[in-house]
C-alpha cells in the first residue's frame, strides 16, 4: 500500500529479529510480537484490534517507549513510574521515521491514567510559575469522572500536528464519548497529526482513512472496517438479540 506521507512521523516498525535469542518466552512468544517483520504505518491512523492477549498493547508500549514516551504514559518529558512493568521489546524493535519531527506527542493509557493525573498534580505543587494542569483544561483530573478525565486530555492536551499513541482510551467513555473522539480525531488529523490505537471499539475504529490491523493467532491481518471481529459481533449482537442471548444465557 503507497501513502501520502504529508503528515506521517513513523513509516513503520520493524522487529530485528536477528537480536532475538527465543520466540518461546514473553513478551517475543505473543502472535503480535512472533509473527512481526516489517508493519507499515499508515500516515494519519493506524489501529490495532483483537482480542485480549494477542499483543497489542504490548506491540502499543514498545513503540511508544523506543519513541521516547514514558511507558507509563504522558509525553517525552513524563519521568514518572509506580511499578516498572513494561517489557524489553522496545529494545529490540526499529522506528522508520520521517524526516519532520511532530511539534506534539502523547502516549495514552488507559490503565495508568490515574497514575498520570497524580504525577501532573505532584508537579504543580512543586511549581512556581505556570501549572501543567492548565494544558489539561484547568481543572483537576482527580476531580473529574474517569471518562471525563480522559476526554480532558484528548480535548485540551492534544495541540495537533502531532504523534499521539493511545492504547484502550475507550476504556472509560461512554458511547457518546467515544463518537466526540472520533471527531476529535479528525480535527488532530487534519493539524498534521499521526495516530496509532489499540482499540476494542468499533466507533472509533469506524475513522475512514485508516489503516485496520486484525491481531490473532496467526498475527497481523490488514482487514476493513466491516471484517473486523469488534464489527461483527456488535453488528450480530444488535441485530438478533433475542437469538444471541439465548445462546449466551441458555442453562
Amino acid at each position: 500500500m503507497v501513502f501520502n506521507r504529508d503528515s506521517s512521523y513513523i513509516r513503520y516498525v520493524e522487529l530485528v529479529r536477528d537480536r532475538i535469542d527465543s520466540f518461546t518466552h514473553y513478551p517475543f512468544c505473543l502472535p503480535a510480537v512472533k509473527t512481526l517483520e516489517v508493519l507499515p504505518l499508515h500516515p494519519k491512523v493506524t489501529f490495532f484490534v483483537g482480542e485480549n492477549g494477542t499483543g497489542k498493547s504490548t506491540l502499543l508500549e514498545a513503540i511508544a517507549v523506543c519513541w521516547g514516551f514514558n511507558p507509563e504514559g504522558g509525553t517525552n518529558n513524563f519521568l514518572f513510574t509506580s511499578r516498572a512493568t513494561h517489557s524489553d521489546l522496545w529494545k529490540y524493535i526499529r522506528l522508520v521515521k520521517e524526516a519532520q519531527r511532530p511539534r506534539d506527542g502523547f502516549f495514552f493509557r488507559a490503565e495508568s491514567f490515574y497514575n498520570l493525573a497524580t504525577y501532573v498534580e505532584e508537579l504543580d505543587r512543586e511549581a512556581m510559575g505556570s501549572r501543567l494542569i492548565d494544558s489539561y483544561g484547568g481543572r483537576s483530573l482527580h476531580e473529574q469522572s474517569h471518562g471525563e478525565s480522559f476526554f480532558a486530555a484528548f480535548m485540551n492536551r492534544f495541540s495537533g500536528q502531532g504523534l499521539y499513541i493511545l492504547d484502550e482510551p475507550e476504556a472509560a467513555l461512554s458511547p457518546l464519548r467515544q463518537m466526540a473522539l472520533l471527531s476529535r480525531i479528525h480535527q488532530l488529523v487534519k493539524e498534521n497529526s499521526q495516530f496509532i490505537i489499540a482499540t476494542h471499539s468499533p466507533i472509533i475504529s469506524a475513522y475512514p482513512d485508516s489503516l485496520i490491523y486484525q491481531l490473532s493467532e496467526d498475527g497481523f491481518t490488514e482487514t476493513t472496517y466491516e471484517e473486523t471481529d469488534n464489527y461483527q459481533i456488535i453488528k450480530n449482537f444488535i441485530n438478533d438479540r433475542e437469538r444471541m442471548l439465548r445462546v449466551l444465557l441458555e442453562p
